[in-house]
């Protein structure tokens, strides 16, 4: 019997109705990407593109038994977390994500907040995160303000992206990409940094649009396809940081708020 192509991604995160964010960008990335996308549901929230309404926490042990059926039948080439709410689910996707023993690569964007501002994950998660997610991440993308709430430090500049990527690759980490939307400039620069001494600058012009959401779910889920058909790290981010880009320039403005992405620009 053959076996499976490469690309087999599971998402672990919430569900966003309106398909600008969460699990349903995701699974569009990574379908529009080439790869198998997965899913493992955490939470089911009411928003639109004005903001998040309501959020519905999954009981963690029916986050564990998704991921369980999923890894054990159809078998898994990455993982990519986004939002997971709490810390008891933050605890039972580490200690599930632990028994693999490091075979697939993690990729974790910590989801703290939606773009509109409302909490997504408390300070008793933002600690399980740091203590138990990130030493099991082959890479972890928060954007600024992620790296300022996770580290105490200000990310306002290149200085300080880079003083908070070595603050989370103290907290176990392979390999950090601070990320540089936030900050106002002509360009867009993310930044990376690994435990073994790689440091990468990614620069691109802004692309002035709009109020967008759900960037950050993109970037990381096509990172994570990347990486599930073995590309190295720092092709990985390029092609996603690509893909992102053409999705940006090609978003259909839908809503009032802030719009999504065009998954499908590459169709």
């Amino acid at each position: 019997m053959s076996q499976p192509l490469r690309g087999r991604v599971l998402s672990i995160a919430g569900s966003d109705p309106g398909g600008g964010a969460g699990l349903q960008a995701d699974v569009k990335t990574i379908t529009a990407l080439g790869g198998y996308a997965m899913t493992a549901v955490t939470a089911v929230t009411v928003q639109n593109t004005l903001g998040v309404l309501a959020v519905h926490p999954v009981p963690p042990d029916v986050v564990d038994l998704q991921i369980e059926a999923v890894v054990t039948d159809l078998g898994v080439d990455a993982i990519k977390t986004g939002m997971l709410g709490s810390a008891r689910v933050v605890e039972v996707v580490a200690r599930r994500l632990r028994s693999l023993g490091g075979a697939v690569p993690i990729v974790v964007d910590p989801v703290l907040a939606s773009g509109s501002g409302t909490s997504l994950l408390d300070p008793s998660g933002r600690r399980a995160l740091l203590g138990s997610l990130l030493p099991l991440a082959t890479l972890v993308t928060p954007n600024a303000p992620e790296a300022e709430l996770l580290t105490g430090f200000p990310v306002r500049d290149e200085a300080g992206m880079e003083h908070a990527a070595e603050r989370l690759l103290l907290a176990g980490a392979e390999a950090v990409l601070v990320k540089g939307g936030h900050i106002e400039g002509p360009a867009v620069v993310d930044l990376l940094r690994t435990a073994d001494g790689l440091s990468l600058r990614f620069e691109s012009e802004r692309i002035r649009t709009g109020p967008l959401h759900g960037t950050g779910c993109t970037l990381a889920s096509a990172i994570a396809v990347g990486l599930a058909e073995g590309l190295t790290l720092e092709g990985a981010i390029l092609e996603a940081r690509a893909f992102v880009a053409d999705a940006i320039r090609s978003a259909p403005r839908y809503g009032e708020g802030a719009s999504p992405l065009n998954h499908a620009c590459r169709r």
